[in-house]
């Protein structure tokens, strides 16, 4: 049971890790969006979606070969371990 909590934790500290940079692009253009709304008063909502969008695409495009090594890392460690884990 102990292995289970600890394989657990393992794999939702990856998930936060992995996930962090398209979400800090996502907030950064969203930020620099919402600034540049506020001198325009231009309020359209397509504008804060598309270029949010397309960052977040470009951000896993960048990262993405990272985010599959860690996860292939992590799926190795798991299915080395799985022997002990399932005594």
């Amino acid at each position: 049971m102990e292995n289970f909590v600890v394989i657990s934790k393992q794999a939702l500290y990856l998930a936060l890790i992995l996930t962090g940079p398209p979400v800090l692009v996502a907030m950064l253009v969203g930020l620099v969006i919402s600034l540049v709304q506020a001198t325009t008063q231009v309020q359209e909502q397509t504008l804060t979606f598309v270029p949010k969008l397309v960052a977040v695409v470009v951000a896993i495009a960048v990262a993405g070969p990272w985010i599959m090594t860690q996860l292939i890392q992590f799926t190795t460690q798991l299915f080395t371990s799985f022997p002990t884990l399932v005594q």
